[in-house]
C-alpha cells in the first residue's frame, strides 16, 4: 500500500509565530507552529493553540524556521498538524497504517509489515 509522502520527522510549517509562552487552548491568530516542549509543538489552528504530540525519538525541533515533530511513535487518536492530513505513517510495531484525517491519526490498515521511507508507506497484508 502506498500512501502520500511521509517523512520520518513530518515538517510542520515553514513560518514561526512569534507566541513566546504561549500554551494550548490560549488564543492565536493566523496559521504557524512552535515547539511547547521536547516531545510537543503547537499548532495554531481555528484561532487556538493546540498541542500535538512529538513521542518519537527526535521529539520536537526548530530550525530556522522550520517546526519538525517527529510522530514515529504516535498512536490512533493522538492529533496531527494540518500540514499532515491525508499522510500515513506505520505504528510504532509496524503492524498497522495510521493516516491524519481531521486533525486526528486514524487507524486505516492492518499489515502484516508496514514500512516507511521519505516518500511512502507500505503496507504488506
Amino acid at each position: 500500500m502506498t500512501r502520500t509522502p511521509v517523512l520520518f520527522s513530518m515538517l510542520l510549517g515553514s513560518l514561526l509565530l512569534s507566541a513566546c509562552g504561549a500554551r494550548a487552548g490560549d488564543a492565536c491568530s493566523g496559521s504557524g507552529y512552535q515547539c511547547a516542549s521536547e516531545k510537543e509543538a503547537l499548532e495554531c489552528r481555528d484561532k487556538v493553540w493546540r498541542t500535538l504530540p512529538c513521542k518519537g525519538g527526535g521529539g520536537c525541533t526548530e530550525s530556522g524556521n522550520t517546526v519538525s515533530c517527529d510522530m514515529r511513535n504516535n498512536v490512533d487518536g493522538d492529533a496531527c498538524a494540518a500540514s499532515a492530513e491525508g499522510s500515513g505513517l506505520c505504528t510504532a510495531n509496524g503492524k498497522a497504517v495510521l493516516e491524519c484525517r481531521q486533525g486526528t491519526l486514524v487507524q486505516v490498515k492492518l499489515c502484516s509489515v508496514c514500512t516507511m521511507d521519505s516518500t511512502r508507506v507500505t503496507c504488506q497484508p
